[in-house]
């Protein structure tokens, strides 16, 4: 049986097929367009999907959306009636696009197909939709190694679920409990990336780390004005200082009034305050997350629990959690977002609807994430021919011994390899990477090579064999979705000076004998590499060890600022000649930038929308 999971028109389409319960390919609309977050229909993703898995669109059994659209239109009308007449603007902004699009959108997603693979399929006859945080729940649950589980799902808003509570058992999952709209802590942590001048739906992630950079002076605030927070981790939020029920915008003027004065302007100097509201809104989301995990398990008494939805993105919470030893074990899906509603909506309708067998695996069964497209050694050949790239073909030994040397010399490489991975992360086939050990390393990747805030961190891809040795951690973590302190014995103590400093002053002070990836507060963001499931990124890494002794690189998405992580080889040349990238090795070529053609040099600086 195969099985088309797609998710679209609202941000982050994306396409997966499963087949006969196996995860073959999924990929993110943006990767194929350009446009990151792309929210249209995913033509380009479904092509790819069908193209890996070597059938034709009539061979697809079932296509199905992630969410229910008609039950966010209750939602929004819902909403209205109750703070009515609050909010008109806004209804009336949004009315016409739910009735013209959304509101009859299984005919738009029919049409869509019928124009994109074909009219002679009765493909209303095929198409399905499964629910929103259902679609989450199963993303986090099929593909993770348990057998039972408890699974917690929490973003911004899925037609009325914002967290959810279902248990996984076999080939079956039941939803118990539900937290509905407007109550959200992804639509809390929203609030503040608007409120801090960042974009919603983009930024959460820059809130995350700039966190550190803050005390929590505002969190007893938040707390006793903003969200009543149970004791099982259940919570409501007073709807009085936000404005995203009724307006066009997250917050309102009795929030500034709470927290001392407007919003900060997006691209405006960072403060001191807007560091401190980071990380007091961070340490309420931790506080939260928690208390719903101890609530689970006390309620289900299950020893696993899988993570989805945005707020799973959130990697220090995640860290957190695993460092109170709430669950035994704890697995978390990649995609978390609304890209991989897409892949549980597929799982969801295998299992569930049809009653199909679950086969667990050990680790789990997301192939590293790895799911993207990969091109052939004589196809990169000829794309790069064509973009008029100068380049060597080497030998996979002589990659692996180029790529390694560059990096212990300090270079910035480019690295694109094997299949692309499928969620917002880099994992080590479409990376830059560079040398943990340089102090440098992190803020001129991020003003030559990213384009991008100074204080934004890096995180270390470092092998599953030794992660123990180099951090607090003794668990996997192939997705980079936790966050651990570097190990002790490799921490360099402050001196009295270094620890009066207050926030982005911090940010040149070396904390570790691999300062490029030490947060500052000792964290980073850990990626175990293993070699089952990227043998070449093992290798690389291995022999970065054996030149250097640390078995730990920079790895950072290989893009700039606004741009979507690159898919194709032409991706990959086009942003070695719009950045400071010094080495860049696809397939089995390489390509030093001194040797490139000047004249193909790109301004990717102004190149896409900042994010």
């Amino acid at each position: 049986m195969k099985v088309l999971g797609i998710s679209a028109y609202y941000h982050d389409a994306a396409a997966c097929l499963v087949v006969d319960g196996v995860i073959v390919a999924a990929a993110q609309e943006e990767r194929f367009t350009r446009k990151k977050h792309d929210a249209r229909f995913p033509v380009s993703a479904i092509d790819y999907c069908l193209a890996a898995a070597g059938c034709q669109a009539a061979d697809i059994d079932h296509v199905v959306f992630y969410d229910k659209p008609f039950l966010k239109f209750e939602r929004l009308f819902e909403t209205y009636l109750a703070f009515a007449p609050r909010g008109f603007r806004s209804f009336a902004t949004s009315l016409p696009v739910w009735v013209k699009d959304k509101l009859f959108q299984k005919r738009v997603i029919v049409e869509a197909l019928q124009e994109h693979l074909g009219a002679t399929v009765d493909w209303e006859a095929r198409l399905m939709f499964s629910e929103h945080h259902l679609s989450h729940a199963a993303s986090a649950f099929f593909p993770s190694p348990f057998e039972e589980a408890a699974v917690l799902t929490m973003d911004g808003v899925g037609e009325w679920t914002t967290t959810s509570l279902a248990i996984g058992r076999g080939n079956q999952l039941q939803v118990h409990k539900e937290i509905q709209f407007p109550h959200s802590l992804g639509l809390l942590y929203s609030a503040f990336t608007y409120y801090t001048g960042f974009k919603v739906n983009s930024g959460e992630y820059k809130v995350m780390g700039l966190a550190p950079y803050g005390v929590p002076r505002y969190a007893k605030l938040i707390r006793e004005h903003l969200i009543d927070i149970r004791e099982d981790g259940s919570f409501a939020l007073d709807m009085s200082y936000f404005d995203y029920c009724t307006g066009l915008k997250m917050t309102n003027r009795r929030f500034d009034a709470l927290f001392g004065g407007p919003p900060r302007g997006p691209e405006s100097k960072l403060t001191q305050r807007e560091m401190d509201l980071a990380a007091s809104v961070q340490a309420v989301t931790e506080e939260v997350v928690i208390k719903l995990a101890r609530g689970i398990r006390k309620s289900t008494g299950l020893r696993n629990l899988c993570l989805a939805g945005g707020v799973a993105l959130n990697c220090v919470a995640n860290g957190k959690l695993l460092r109170e030893k709430v669950f035994d074990r704890l697995w978390i899906q990649p995609a978390a977002g609304d890209a991989g509603g897409a892949l549980g909506a597929a799982l969801a309708a295998y299992h569930i609807t049809h009653d199909k067998p679950r086969k667990v695996v050990a680790g789990d069964s997301m192939g590293g994430s790895y799911l993207g497209p990969v091109f052939a050694q004589d196809d990169i050949e000829q794309r790069l021919k064509a973009a008029g790239a100068v380049f060597d073909v080497v030998s996979d030994e002589q990659l692996i011994d180029i790529t390694a040397r560059g990096l212990a010399d300090g270079k910035a490489v480019g690295w694109h390899q094997g299949r692309m991975e499928f969620g917002p992360r880099a994992l080590g086939g479409r990376s830059i990477l560079a040398d943990p050990r340089s102090p440098a390393v992190q803020k001129q990747l991020n003003l030559k090579v990213k384009y991008r805030e100074s204080f934004r961190p890096f995180a270390p891809s470092v092998l599953a064999e030794e992660v123990a040795d180099w951090f607090d951690c003794d668990t996997d973590s192939p997705y980079m979705l936790l966050v651990a302190d570097v190990a002790k014995s490799r921490q360099l103590p402050m001196t009295e000076a270094q620890q009066k400093l207050f926030g982005i002053e911090k940010l040149n002070v070396p904390r570790s004998t691999i300062p490029a990836i030490t947060h500052v507060d000792y964290s980073a963001r850990i990626q175990t590499v293993h070699r089952e499931t990227n043998p070449r990124y093992h290798a690389l890494i291995m022999r970065f060890k054996e030149l250097t002794g640390c078995p730990v690189v920079v790895n950072t998405s290989f893009n700039v600022r606004g741009e979507p992580i690159v898919n194709t080889p032409e991706d990959a040349f086009r942003c070695l000649m719009g950045t400071e990238i010094e080495l860049l090795v696809v397939g089995n070529c390489v390509m030093e930038k001194s040797r490139q053609n000047p004249a193909l040099k790109l301004d990717y600086k102004n190149r896409y929308e900042l994010d």
